[in-house]
């Protein structure tokens, strides 16, 4: 039996890595320790419906921020990845187990016993399974609305690369709010950062969406500092908005051990500020750059003015 607390069990293709430095983090990045009533109220009705988070396993560096607002990031299918990206800090391997029938009811549960407004679902990547796991978000979808119907959701999806393409239908015709699919990072890194992937299959990911449903919203981020340049970042924008993306998320890469990829540098808010400019400027609809940023941070104050800007153009033209 593995134990996903050791390190070298947790990531045991890059246990044999050389260790890389992980630089002092500058005075921007650093948060407070998670804590407070609201924190630990979260945490246990996580544990009571026996739920895995990503704010834990990618150990993301906003979590005592969200749980203590009530907010969590829930990851289904499991809690080991068919992957193992360089970057990431969740467990990978095979995973042990087959899906869990009942998890997408008591996603639902935590949802409403949570009252959360957005929830935000993600998953580890299942190539293992014949369709990725669509099936098993689109029950989760479903199960939420059911419950919950008046909760706008957002899921951040595997590229279900090994799939046959029509798995995307399903997911999409449970229709989400938010289409989320990240592709990390600039493409001349992937072989380092995302080997497991393809870049142009998860940008025609995103663009299938729309063509499926033009009115569902799509969404995607990278991670800077991992040794990209601003051109290569600037032309990952291009080629999202040529795939009608309209949110754009960019954060700072934090190296999880020293066996995953290096901290090339930690990126000054002053660029992020210009990232964020340069998006706007090639018609992202909302865009969120900062050096905390992540896919699910304040993903549904976002969503709600991403949701309004909509209707207000709507209503001009009517």
């Amino acid at each position: 039996m593995r134990d996903l607390k050791l390190p070298e069990e947790r990531h045991p293709e890059k246990a044999h890595r050389k260790d890389n430095a992980q630089p002092k983090k500058p005075s921007w990045i650093r948060v407070r320790a998670p804590g407070g009533k609201g924190y630990a109220e979260t945490h246990k009705i996580m544990r009571e419906n026996k739920l895995t988070t990503v704010c834990e396993e990618a150990a993301c560096p906003n979590a005592g921020e969200c749980w203590s607002q009530g907010h969590a990031t829930m990851m289904i299918m499991g809690e080991v990845c068919t992957r193992a990206c360089s970057f990431c800090n969740i467990a990978t391997g095979k995973p042990p187990e087959d899906l869990d029938l009942f998890e997408p009811g008591r996603v639902a549960d935590a949802v409403k016993k949570l009252s959360l407004k957005h929830v935000v679902i993600t998953s580890v990547d299942r190539d293992d399974l014949e369709d990725g796991g669509a099936e098993h978000f689109a029950q989760t979808i479903r199960a939420i609305r059911h419950r919950s119907p008046e909760t706008t959701i957002e899921i951040l999806t595997p590229d279900f690369l090994k799939c046959d393409p029509s798995v995307l239908e399903t997911v999409v015709e449970a229709k989400p709010d938010v289409f989320n699919h990240n592709l990390e990072t600039v493409p001349g890194l992937y072989p380092e950062v995302r080997a497991g992937a393809r870049y142009f299959h998860s940008l025609r990911l995103l663009q299938r969406v729309k063509e499926l449903d033009p009115s569902m919203f799509t969404k995607s981020g990278i991670m800077v500092g991992l040794g990209e340049d601003a051109l290569a970042v600037r032309q990952v924008m291009d080629d999202m908005r040529a795939a009608d993306v309209d949110f754009l998320t960019i954060g700072q890469y934090l190296q999880p051990t020293p066996k995953h990829h290096a901290v090339e540098r930690f990126v000054h808010p002053d660029e992020f500020a210009d990232y964020e400019k340069a998006a706007y400027g090639k018609g992202f609809s909302m865009v969120s750059a900062t050096p905390l940023t992540r896919s699910s941070y304040h993903a549904g104050d976002d969503f709600a003015r991403l949701r309004a800007n909509r209707e207000a153009k709507l209503a001009s033209k009517s």
